[in-house]
């Protein structure tokens, strides 16, 4: 025996939720409201399953939380998800910027110069990505001077090039 089934329970007119849906902006908060409307129109499953391109647990899912919330159910939460926080605040981005301004000990700053200096002197652990990424985000490139090849004759090369 299977489950029971899980049945619309109405909290609003047919012509409240038709209103809910002309009037509606957001277009999954819109077709959640469809699929309420016309399940409240008298339409089956299958066919409310035809016209929104939902699936059978989608449509369960959003039976289930008209009943539980009614129209404020079916908002779509993902507009006030900010996401993660940044791993370096404001000021320890400002720390590092100032850091990147002046060159270090030996050569280049690097994606592993970087996520070195942020564990010592910050005591986090940014991976190499998280590394460039904020080399990105504070307006610098990763700069390398142009390869030489070993082989090269110095002298050959100042006389190829031209002196005015």
């Amino acid at each position: 025996m299977g489950r029971p089934r899980l049945e619309l329970v109405l909290q609003h007119e047919v012509g409240e939720l038709k209103a809910a849906y002309r009037g509606c902006k957001d277009a999954v908060e819109r077709r959640r409201i469809q699929a309420v409307w016309l399940l409240a129109s008298g339409k089956s499953r299958e066919e409310v399953k035809a016209v929104t391109a939902y699936s059978h647990s989608s449509l369960v899912s959003i039976i289930s939380r008209y009943n539980e919330g009614g129209l404020a159910g079916l908002h779509d939460k993902r507009h006030h998800n900010s996401g993660k926080s940044p791993l370096l605040t404001e000021a320890e981005q400002q720390a590092l910027y100032t850091a990147l301004c002046s060159p270090p000990e030996d050569g280049l700053w690097s994606g592993k110069r970087v996520m070195a200096w942020v564990k010592d002197q910050l005591g986090k652990d940014i991976g190499l990505s998280g590394s460039y990424v904020y080399l990105e985000r504070l307006g610098f490139s990763l700069q390398r001077p142009r390869p030489r090849h070993a082989k090269a004759d110095a002298q050959a090369q100042a006389n190829f090039k031209k002196t005015p």
